[in-house]
């Protein structure tokens, strides 16, 4: 009877262990240098700030931080399948393409890496949300135009949820912009995560 007792105690702990585990959730982040904290500690960045908050408030999300400086669509689209199978993500966040526009890529080819980025990751099962992202007004109106119309098509194309450019409002403040112009201060990542937490919590669920 002991025997029995025990097992079927063993048994109901293994079943707790395993719905905990099939409950989390994991949200990767796919981003350039506005995410990966150029500049600064990964501790400081946005994606950290999101990660402290929810071990408190949602613990069965686990976000991580696959941004690398410098990166542009085609090197996200090279370096997805090995995230993928690394994090195995219910949800990806795709923050990419701003270094593209920055050297004048052509956007075709930078819509095919995001379509075929999106296309990889819908097929594995994960959900995926696309951040929109601009580039500065000296780049020329026709072309600043063209390249935030381009993150609205494939979003609406590939049926994923364009998020707001975080930056918009962040790049307006001078205390929130490095000396460089263009990467966030550490001051503005808990700005940059109170922007995106809505969005992302959603993605997650």
């Amino acid at each position: 009877m002991k025997n029995f007792l025990l097992k079927t105690c063993l048994f109901l702990a293994l079943l707790l262990v395993i719905r905990s585990v099939s409950a989390n959730v994991s949200l990767v982040v796919l981003g350039d240098s506005l995410s990966a904290g150029y500049g600064l500690s990964q501790e400081q960045t946005w994606v950290a700030e999101l990660d402290r908050r929810w071990e408190s408030s949602h613990p069965d999300i686990n976000i991580i931080n696959a941004s690398i400086s410098g990166e542009t669509t085609r090197g996200g689209l090279r370096r997805l399948e090995g995230v993928l199978e690394r994090h195995k993500p219910d949800a990806l966040f795709i923050e990419l393409g701003g270094n593209d526009g920055l050297r004048g890529f052509d956007l075709n080819t930078v819509r095919s890496n995001l379509k075929q980025i999106i296309d990889q990751a819908q097929q594995q099962g994960v959900k995926v949300g696309l951040s929109q992202v601009m580039v500065p007004p000296n780049y020329g109106q026709r072309f600043a135009e063209q390249f935030q119309k381009m993150f609205e098509e494939v979003a609406e194309e590939k049926n994923v949820t364009l998020i707001p450019f975080f930056m918009e409002e962040i790049a307006t403040n001078a205390d929130y912009v490095q000396d460089d112009g263009i990467h966030p201060t550490a001051e503005a990542q808990p700005k940059i995560a109170d922007f995106l937490e809505p969005y992302l919590l959603k993605l997650a669920q």
